[in-house]
């Protein structure tokens, strides 16, 4: 029997002294409407199906796992136990994943969702993807039809391993130039450039057969903390929330995005619309007021509610585990993106039901929209594998080297004409790198070709002669007690004569590579009292200060009178750079955030 057009399901939560919820809410769903646009065949897939499963099976519905590549007979083993809605995987080669895909989805009675973080390209599918470039440099081609390729390159190597969902676009607003989540993660600061920039993206991934994710309700950009160790918040009153976040998300599911990924981030000014009495304000994923009053009702929102990372401290920090998993689907959210222990966070949904903080019907309302997913996406039917060799190819790298030579911008450039440097003038060159010194990311950069040692090769290919500068901190490292102690000393007690390093170079180009998603993105000028690490001499020679990923270090170098932002450290990137620095090529690019972080004295 074919199901209704309209399903109406009403529940009852019994909070207790959990806070932030009305008692009864009322939800409807229409399968037949976007983003669904489900036929009757089928929604009635969708109904035989929820009607087989027992509640252990739809509690189990309601997790993505983080996929590892683990062999086939252990993989079947889980899956066939823990039997997840959906999966996300490590980080290999296409090859390699699509293999663990096939795995995955053979030892599934029910199809997954299978997902990928193709924010910046097909390098958030496999390793040996094309990485395009993330969002921010996209937007600083200001040509949306980069937007377009970006969405294109990213679901079809995506399709191509097995994927049928991306978690992208992001369709956050820049507006705080020390916010560690979306530097360069964002289309800008203009909410109407975000949502066309993303509605492009997710229409040339639509026509890929790619279901989008966007992220991260109700939008992030306003606070400086990342939810991975806090909440943030969002602290916008409704009316400036509607003209500017909520206006993009009207325009992507209104262009039928199929899910919203919810952040761990607070938006006090809507709750309390909702509930005037509220003095405790919750983050989204635990928050009904947002996720069905605001995002349900008022938005109109139909499809698949998808928490950010659930084991993020932005919503562990806020309740007891046991009352945060129950209460986070009771709130409106369809499926957890990961969990802490997979039979713990199983035990406390079923808990949950026990308690009266979560109910059936609700329960019941979360699968349905996940099945629905997948029967929109058509995996209720078997698949054909996809074609390996687009992931890299010589198409989608040519369009990255395109987006690079667009995108590279030339931020500020004051005073004397430094640009283009040229040999008669530049031939001498110190270059000084500036380097996280976060271990993460030191282990994930791998052993390809540094940014600064391409740069050097590059411009030494052209005559200059380039001496790269060992920044004082990576001295320290290498160096034992004594020569520790020499090092330190010359810092403090002697410093570099002024005249002796102007007469040994002709110009000097500084460099920086701190990723924009950590929560310190500054420079560490600590230890550099004095030292060559410190752009403290611009005016005794030429200097050029690129900040190769985050977008914001004039704010540490205010003196610098030559500025670029790359936007990242490719090696096409690299090489578009010299052409730019020498000439050879015109600097195009447009910031699509304040590059002078708001400050006077930078743009000086």
């Amino acid at each position: 029997m074919v199901a209704p057009l309209f399903k109406k399901i009403i529940y009852k939560i019994n909070y207790g002294t959990l806070k932030n919820c009305r008692n009864i809410s009322v939800t409807v769903m229409n399968l037949k409407a976007k983003p669904f646009n489900l036929n009757n065949e089928q929604i009635e897939w969708v109904n035989n199906t929820l009607s087989k499963m027992s509640t252990d099976d739809k509690i189990k519905q309601l997790f993505v796992d983080m996929a590892a590549p683990l062999p086939p007979e252990i993989v079947k083993g889980i899956v066939a136990e823990r039997k997840y809605g959906g999966i996300r995987y490590m980080n290999k080669d296409g090859a390699t994943v699509s293999k663990l895909i096939e795995t995955y989805q053979q030892a599934s009675e029910i199809p997954l969702i299978v997902a990928a973080n193709t924010e910046a390209g097909g390098n958030g599918a496999c390793s040996d993807g094309t990485e395009v470039g993330n969002e921010t440099k996209i937007s600083a081609t200001d040509d949306i039809k980069y937007a377009y390729a970006l969405g294109g390159v990213s679901a079809r190597e995506a399709k191509a391993i097995g994927c049928n969902t991306v978690f992208a676009p992001i369709v956050d607003i820049h507006k705080n130039w020390r916010n560690p989540i979306i530097a360069t993660r964002t289309f800008g600061s203009d909410g109407k450039k975000v949502a066309e920039f993303s509605k492009a993206y997710m229409e040339a991934a639509h026509k890929e057969g790619i279901a989008c994710v966007c992220k991260h309700f109700p939008g992030d950009g306003l606070d400086e903390r990342d939810q991975h160790l806090a909440n943030s918040l969002n602290s916008y009153s409704c009316e400036e929330w509607d003209k500017t976040f909520g206006h993009v998300y009207n325009e992507m599911i209104d262009a039928g995005v199929e899910g919203i990924m919810v952040g761990h981030i607070l938006l006090p000014a809507y709750e309390r619309k909702f509930n005037p009495s509220l003095k405790v304000c919750m983050p989204a994923t635990l928050s009904k007021y947002l996720l069905r009053d605001l995002l349900r009702k008022q938005l109109g929102f139909n499809g698949l509610i998808i928490t950010d990372a659930s084991h993020m401290v932005g919503m562990t920090g806020r309740m007891a585990r046991r009352d945060i998993i129950p209460t986070a689907i009771a709130a409106g959210c369809d499926m957890f993106l990961f969990y802490n222990e997979f039979e713990e966070d199983f035990g406390y949904v079923k808990q949950g039901i026990c308690r009266g903080i979560l109910t059936a019907e609700r329960l019941d309302e979360a699968v349905t929209r996940i099945l629905a997913f997948k029967a929109h996406l058509n995996i209720n039917k078997p698949q054909r594998g996809g074609d390996l060799s687009v992931i890299g190819c010589a198409d989608h790298k040519k369009i990255a080297e395109e987006v690079s030579r667009k995108a590279i911008t030339l931020v500020k450039s004051n005073g004397a004409n430094v640009l283009p440097i040229n040999i008669k003038k530049h031939k001498k060159i110190l270059l000084v790198h500036h380097d996280s010194s976060n271990p993460f990311n030191v282990y994930t950069g791998g052993k390809k070709q540094k940014y600064y040692e391409i740069v050097k090769e590059e411009l030494e290919a052209r005559g200059f002669e380039v001496e790269l500068y060992t920044p004082v901190l990576a001295q320290l490292l290498r160096a034992d007690e004594n020569q520790i102690r020499d090092i330190m000393g010359k810092i403090y007690s002697s410093k570099t004569p002024v005249a002796s390093f102007t007469a040994k170079y002709d110009a000097v180009i500084q460099m920086a590579d701190i990723p924009a998603n950590s929560v310190v993105q500054r420079i560490d000028f600590a230890l550099t009292k004095g030292s060559i690490d410190m752009p403290w001499y611009v005016y005794e020679l030429p200097v050029i200060f690129i900040s190769v990923n985050c977008p914001f270090h004039l704010f540490d170098v205010p003196q610098v009178q030559t500025y670029i932002n790359c936007y990242d450290g490719n090696a096409y990137t690299m090489r578009a750079l010299c052409k730019k620095l020498t000439g050879e090529e015109e600097f195009t690019g447009i910031s699509p955030v304040d590059a002078f972080c708001g400050c006077e004295d930078t743009v000086w």
